[in-house]
């Protein structure tokens, strides 16, 4: 049996960069972004590690940068075209970047479901977009997830929501594939799990060397689909 990641949390917390708080009274004025979700506050483990925030000063915040940002490459923010673009560029950042905020449990909603069986479970084609953490520009493509049940399975949508919850970040696709194939391992302790992602990213096709078919595939296996190639031989050849 393959058994659960029992520090999972721990890692995914860490690696992400992010504590939850729930119990704000303070803000700090700070450059550090935060990720907030009504009441919630995430804060950063950066240098400023003292910052709260809610979600409206966020926003403002943000829209400040925006506008910098748009003045410092000679732009006129008071055009008509771009009178409301930092706000809804500010808008749009923490929408791309909202999986910060959850957590696995809140993901799964209790789909999880006692059922006898042991047969291999695959979604795939699960559409994906993330941004790139070097240069700030898109990643997307799709991912397919497959799994050996140890008499649970996992509702199936909650596959497509668990890869959300992990492309609205800042992402390498190397992260991405580990992070969705361990979280499936948190939720359900399989017998082992597959995760193939097939992905285009526009630092490589709009900038740099600006190869547009270029196309990133990684994986990621756990357990059975590891350690026994006709496990792993059945999955490829399904997705």
């Amino acid at each position: 049996m393959f058994k659960t990641l029992n520090n999972f949390e721990k890692q995914d917390n860490k690696q992400n960069g992010y504590e939850i708080n729930n119990n704000v009274s303070n803000v700090e004025d700070t450059d550090d972004i935060v990720y907030v979700d009504n009441n919630t506050v995430a804060k950063t483990n950066g240098a400023n590690d003292g910052l709260d925030d809610t979600k409206d000063t966020q926003l403002k915040r943000l829209t400040r940068i925006y506008r910098d940002l748009l003045e410092t490459i000679g732009e006129d923010t008071e055009r008509e075209g771009l009178l409301k673009t930092p706000e809804r560029a500010a808008k749009a950042l923490l929408y791309f970047t909202n999986g910060y905020q959850l957590k696995i449990n809140d993901v799964l909603n209790d789909a999880v479901f006692a059922e006898d069986t042991d047969e291999m479970v695959v979604v795939k084609d699960i559409e994906m977009f993330s941004y790139c953490e070097h240069h700030l520009v898109p990643i997307y493509g799709k991912v397919s997830i497959g799994y050996l049940p140890d008499h649970k399975v996992l509702g199936l949508s909650k596959l497509a929501r668990i890869v959300e919850m992990f492309a609205r970040r800042l992402q390498v696709q190397e992260r991405l594939t580990k992070q969705i194939a361990e979280a499936v391992v948190e939720a359900i302790s399989p017998l082992g799990v597959g995760v193939v992602v097939e992905a285009k990213h526009m630092c490589m096709s709009s900038r740099g060397v600006q190869k547009i078919n270029g196309k990133t595939i990684t994986s990621c296996m756990f357990g059975e689909f590891k350690d026994n190639h006709k496990t792993r031989h059945e999955f490829l050849s399904m997705i």
